[in-house]
């Protein structure tokens, strides 16, 4: 019998909901439409491989926290000891901080398309998302979490909003016309087309190891963990699929291709003006609790990085309200800036959301590297479960897939924005971490922390 006052286990139910937890982004869904106008029903087939790519992923985070139980450092913390402390800084900003930055603009910019085109035609769309990210920017300040109630609410009703409309979409079942796709999808068709937009396909499943920071409260954590990452992959990956051929079903891919809420213009399409509302209503709020939840996080990563003297101590100092001011103020200057200038709106909401992609491959292909070096390094350590192992293939297909993905990014001017975005920042990121470990620091760049020291810290 547990202990009176004993904090209550998590279930597998739980640890699902937790990992699937980020779908509650609004920017999924301008993925998904973008996705299924460009590819039709092969987009399909892309969301499938990406689907295994991430379960080999999952695989790779529950071997890694089999490894070291316990420690609330998630990848950064992993890389640290397999890869050394510049491999540690570059994984941990590019998976959370660069990724929360480059998605926070995105949310907002769809609020305010949002509020432009539902309630507020006067007013230019990028003006109502400056002033929602600085009022986020305020409340945030003063430590208030306006969402912490609702959240889960809120990711209840979106993905419940996603399965009923995929089933009246997929059953052709809306009070809409169904249409007739005369024409091919924009990107064409065929096994290559699908390969081809396995990048976009992968901001459908960003988040899901998330479940791992809170390994230590789930029931059995060895089993719980890496199942719940499966399962919430697998229930993901069904959604979306069926959402996004039931997308094909009221929508040509052309205009799918061409809208800035690709979301929106189905719901409508399928039920009418209650059906653009109902979406409307759900892209809002989903739009603001994912930006006011990632605009909490990133102050708080960079403070735990200057804590663990990753970053200048700057980001560590705190309010009263126990708020790091210094992050705060980037993540509130930078969110509103790339609202204002435009970047986010129209195509650049794609550009945006492929470039976090881009880092977020980056961050998962040195996991599966921190899982083969670790391997090779304890052999024989008592916490790691041999039967997950498969001879490293997870770990090979995921590293050789983000690659591919990364190098299809997109295609013609799209790409090249990309990837200067893309290079820009993360060379800046790798000459700031060679400089501050090596020269400010004075620290073996590349030298891993022995685990059993991580282990003891913690």
């Amino acid at each position: 019998m547990s202990a009176i006052g004993e904090k209550k286990k998590i279930g597998l139910f739980s640890a699902i909901c937790v990992c699937v937890g980020l779908i509650v982004a609004s920017s999924c869904l301008l993925s998904l439409g973008q996705g299924v106008g460009l590819g039709g029903k092969w987009f399909i087939l892309a969301i499938c491989i990406v689907a295994v790519l991430n379960i080999c992923v999952a695989l790779s985070f529950a071997e890694l926290h089999d490894l070291m139980p316990g420690i609330e450092g998630g990848l950064g913390q992993y890389t640290q000891v397999a890869l050394g402390p510049v491999v540690s800084i570059v994984s941990n900003t590019s998976a959370y901080v660069f990724v929360a930055l480059l998605a926070a603009p995105i949310e907002m910019a769809m609020c305010g398309m949002v509020l432009h085109e539902l309630f507020l035609p006067g007013i230019p769309a990028a003006l109502i998302g400056v002033v929602f990210a600085l009022a986020l920017g305020v409340i945030n300040y003063f430590g208030v979490n306006i969402f912490s109630k609702v959240q889960n609410l809120v990711v209840g009703v979106l993905l419940l909003s996603l399965t009923a409309l995929g089933f009246l979409s997929f059953f052709k079942l809306g009070i809409g016309q169904v249409v007739l796709q005369t024409a091919p999808p924009a990107a064409g068709v065929g096994f290559g087309t699908a390969l081809a937009l396995t990048a976009l396909a992968f901001w459908l499943f960003i988040g899901v190891e998330y479940v791992v920071p809170v390994a230590k409260d789930v029931k059995n954590p060895k089993v719980t963990v890496p199942l719940a990452m499966a399962l919430g992959i697998i229930l993901l990956c069904v959604i979306q699929a069926v959402l996004g051929i039931g997308m094909g079903n009221y929508v040509t891919y052309a205009d799918l291709v061409n809208s800035e809420l690709p979301h929106m213009v189905f719901a409508e399409n399928l039920l009418g003006k209650a059906g653009l509302l109902w979406m409307g209503i759900i892209t809002f709020l989903a739009s603001i609790s994912t930006a006011n939840t990632l605009m909490g996080a990133i102050p708080n990563i960079l403070s735990g990085m200057a804590k663990n003297a990753m970053m200048p101590e700057i980001f560590e100092k705190k309010n009263k309200h126990n708020i790091p001011v210094a992050g705060l103020a980037l993540v509130t200057a930078f969110l509103v800036f790339m609202v204002g200038s435009g970047f986010t709106q129209s195509a650049g909401l794609v550009n945006g959301l492929l470039t976090a992609s881009c880092f977020w491959l980056v961050s998962y292909m040195l996991v599966s590297l921190s899982v083969l070096v670790l391997r090779r390094r304890y052999p024989n350590h008592p916490g790691r479960n041999n039967k997950l192992t498969l001879w490293g293939i997870p770990q090979f297909l995921c590293i050789v897939g983000n690659i591919y993905m990364i190098w299809n990014i997109a295609e013609g001017e799209a790409r090249i924005l990309i990837y200067k975005i893309f290079f820009v920042l993360f060379a800046a990121l790798v000459v700031y971490a060679l400089i501050w470990v090596g020269l400010v620091k004075k620290q073996p760049l590349f030298a891993g922390t022995d685990i059993e020291d991580v282990l003891i810290n913690e």
